[in-house]
């Protein structure tokens, strides 16, 4: 059980974000160094429309849409009708710098509200397309940037939310499913406008400068199945 704030916040920074030389040097050296065979990343269709739906209450998710991982990206299974997108990120939804950024393992329920679907989604879809024809992760990481800059990748728009409540979550190799929790997205580094990662603070923030967006991260005490998740102390 963590017991601080500040213990949350450099968790989340390895799951997700934490880019520089070290991090660059882990990529390199560590059990991930490059991809492993497609067939490894990707699900029977059935088992990755229910676990994507697993990232939000039922509420939400059963009229949403679910998009379900190809061998050439991302395709509809499932047409909605609530303007929710539910899908499952791989590994490379992290930095292209991350250590586990070739992970097979990992699977992660999200469900992006409308705002998010149009434009926080893009440029993980983006991502995977460039992962499955073979590009490099610099090549990735300079392609996102481009795109970034000439406005071929949406603007973030305001009120851009995700569900991430899914009891089957495995986020990494040492938390596979860390917490239930709900993410909103910011443009730049705006922590200190939440008052996040502040003592006592239930806002944990981290800055993707990749992505060049904050994410908010909001600890709830319940999986989408409505069990209790681990205890939390801020």
């Amino acid at each position: 059980m963590r017991s601080s704030i500040t213990i949350l916040v450099v968790l989340f920074l390895a799951l997700v974000v934490a880019p520089g030389g070290m991090q660059r040097a882990q990529a390199q050296q560590g059990p991930y160094p490059a991809m492993a065979p497609l067939a490894q990343y990707l699900m029977p269709p059935r088992a990755e429309i229910a676990l994507a739906r697993s990232a939000a209450p039922a509420s939400i998710a059963d009229g949403a849409t679910v998009m379900v991982l190809g061998s050439h990206g991302y395709s509809t299974a499932v047409h909605g009708n609530n303007g929710f997108v539910c899908y499952v990120e791989r590994s490379w939804a992290h930095d292209t710098d991350h250590p586990e950024f070739w992970n097979p393992k990992m699977r992660a329920p999200n469900c992006f509200n409308a705002a998010a679907a149009h434009s926080v989604m893009p440029i993980y879809l983006l991502k995977t397309r460039l992962v499955l024809s073979g590009k490099s992760q610099a090549a990735i990481a300079q392609t996102i940037s481009a795109e970034l800059n000439d406005g071929a990748l949406p603007a973030l728009e305001p009120g851009a939310m995700c569900y991430m409540m899914s009891k089957q979550q495995y986020l990494n190799d040492e938390d596979h499913h860390w917490y239930p929790h709900l993410m909103f997205y910011a443009k730049g580094d705006v922590a200190k406008s939440w008052g996040a990662n502040l003592h006592g603070s239930p806002v944990i923030a981290a800055m993707d400068p990749q992505n060049r967006l904050t994410t908010f991260m909001i600890v709830v005490s319940r999986w989408s199945d409505g069990t209790s998740g681990p205890p939390i102390r801020y």
